[in-house]
């Protein structure tokens, strides 16, 4: 019995080896699902050319006015007119700013009766969710024509239309930030007997500041850029400058705005990365 225990020991037990399928198939079937995509993508550039009667070689052979034009009357920027504007770049900034932060302070308070975590009434959450989102999806330039026919020219159209915009965005990430946050202190809280406000100031908020600060940054660098755009439609500003030069023929003082607007972009977006960086390291 023993000489039967080691035989069998000794044999060798047979592998069993997994079938798995050539890779020359899957190599096939992705090669020729990129060729699809590409000829979908061929034939809707085609077809989209030939609605809209767009020409790419139009474009091609009048590169040269547009060429004389950059050289000859829009450089180089008359930097002087700069002076005369500093306060009109200054008011573009304040709106962007202003309106990102009140819309930041409303939408806070209105976030927390739109997420499930924090008030779980789902009518009250999804009148909440849909009003932000019916904000959130119209174009502050939309917003800016609509209240430019109310209002006239100003600022006010221009604070106005970016605060509808920002308030919407801002209640639906803040919703978002707090519902993907972890529910077990506000559940603690709840077990400790708090309050709806003390689970709020105590649970909630502590979790959420940091997104909550990343998103507000990330606004006022969006408001900056679109605070010069609603400026060329009545929103005041150095965008409505800019829009009055260019109609004046005077491009080479536009020219000097839109290099001023690109440098406080330029910086705000450096400012807002660098904060939002000491954010994250807390």
């Amino acid at each position: 019995m023993d000489d039967r225990m080691t035989i069998s020991s000794t044999i060798p037990k047979p592998t069993i080896q997994r079938a798995t399928p050539p890779l020359k198939d899957k190599k096939n079937r992705g090669g020729s699902a990129y060729t699809i995509i590409l000829l979908a993508a061929a034939i809707l550039f085609i077809l989209a050319t030939a609605y809209t009667q767009f020409n790419p070689i139009d474009i091609l052979l009048s590169s040269q006015n547009f060429t004389t034009f950059i050289t000859q009357d829009f450089l180089p920027p008359k930097i002087g007119s700069l002076y005369n504007n500093l306060g009109t770049i200054l008011t573009t900034a304040e709106m962007a700013v202003g309106s990102s932060f009140i819309a930041a302070i409303l939408a806070l308070f209105t976030s927390i009766f739109g997420s499930k975590h924090t008030l779980h009434v789902p009518a009250i959450n999804r009148i909440i969710r849909g009003f932000a989102s019916f904000f959130r999806n119209i174009p502050p330039l939309v917003w800016a024509f609509i209240l430019f026919m109310s209002l006239g020219v100003g600022t006010d159209v221009g604070f106005v239309a970016l605060f509808i915009v920002t308030f919407g965005f801002l209640v639906r990430a803040f919703i978002e930030t707090i519902d993907e946050v972890s529910v077990d202190a506000l559940e603690a809280l709840t077990a400790c007997g708090a309050g709806f406000w003390q689970k709020i100031f105590h649970g909630m908020l502590p979790s959420c500041l940091q997104g909550f600060i990343s998103w507000f940054l990330y606004c006022i660098e969006v408001n900056i850029r679109d605070s010069t755009i609603i400026g060329m439609v009545g929103g005041g500003g150095i965008g409505l400058v800019m829009i009055t030069y260019m109609k004046q023929f005077h491009y080479q003082n536009a020219s000097a705005l839109i290099l001023m607007v690109a440098v406080l972009i330029i910086g705000v977006d450096r400012l807002t990365e660098f904060l939002r960086k000491k954010v994250d390291a807390l």
